[in-house]
């Protein structure tokens, strides 16, 4: 039986942890671990997974505060030196807030379809998946998006973030992950990496519920950042996906394991 780990990154999402909890109780026999790595919140999202987690004691899991906020990329780093160091097989990464359904990885679980990969990644916008009261401009931006990648990196790709994915372990040790941006632009230089290191991979369908809205602002400007990466990345690749890409260097990504029902 491989040694699966489920990583949930959250940040302020203190109603949509629990809901992400309960939701993973049926499922709980695919996963060695589960790990919720609260990323600084300021709400009572650590209080109320660990209230849930105090009346789940059979639930394998175990709550993580990070030393400072690392941002998504941040805790992604913490998660994949976990699983390096506890000698997990596979990694399963399911965001916090509740736009997911992890039900849409039980086929590849079931199969294990993911023994033939170094990476499943979910796909928000290919044939199957469904969203829900996503924007019709963002899908558009996001579509774009993809083409323009698939078209560059001669690669058919769907979704360059979605929040559902699953990484073999032995693919991360090498750590060619650690100067990534700790920004959200984290998982866009993974498939970047994707390409670099011709990883093996396969995308599968999403729901998605998209429930917080983002301003236009921000939106504008991250695909400014991606383009300019893109094109930074297609000049040299070699020298580009191995640069210091964060804007702050952090030498250790700490976190301290603040309860668990696990005994280790």
């Amino acid at each position: 039986m491989d040694n699966i780990l489920l990583f949930i990154p959250c940040y302020n999402c203190q109603k949509e942890i629990v809901k992400v909890l309960e939701s993973l109780l049926s499922y709980s026999s695919y996963f060695t671990e589960v790990i919720v790595i609260d990323n600084c919140s300021t709400d009572n999202t650590f209080n109320n997974s660990k209230k849930w987690a105090e009346n789940h004691p059979d639930f394998p899991v175990s709550l993580m505060k990070n030393k400072n906020n690392y941002n998504l990329g941040g805790s992604h780093k913490v998660a994949f030196n976990y699983a390096i160091d506890n000698n997990f097989d596979y990694l399963v990464v399911l965001h916090g807030d509740n736009q997911g359904d992890i039900s849409d990885i039980k086929e590849i679980l079931d199969n294990k379809i993911y023994k033939n990969y170094d990476c499943c990644l979910g796909a928000r916008f290919m044939k199957g998946s469904k969203l829900v009261n996503y924007s019709p401009v963002r899908i558009l931006g996001n579509i774009c998006f993809n083409i323009l990648f698939s078209i560059c990196l001669l690669k058919i790709l769907y979704d360059l973030g979605g929040g559902l994915n699953i990484y073999s372990v032995k693919m991360l040790k090498n750590k060619y992950w650690e100067k990534f941006p700790d920004a959200l632009t984290f998982n866009y230089i993974m498939t970047m990496a994707l390409d670099f290191y011709k990883q093996k991979y396969k995308f599968f369908p999403l729901t998605w519920k998209e429930e917080g809205q983002v301003s236009n602002v921000k939106v504008t400007s991250q695909a400014f950042d991606l383009l300019s990466k893109l094109f930074k990345y297609l000049a040299s690749k070699e020298r580009f996906i191995k640069s210091e890409l964060r804007t702050n260097i952090i030498e250790s990504y700490e976190s301290e394991t603040v309860y668990s029902n696990l005994s280790k």
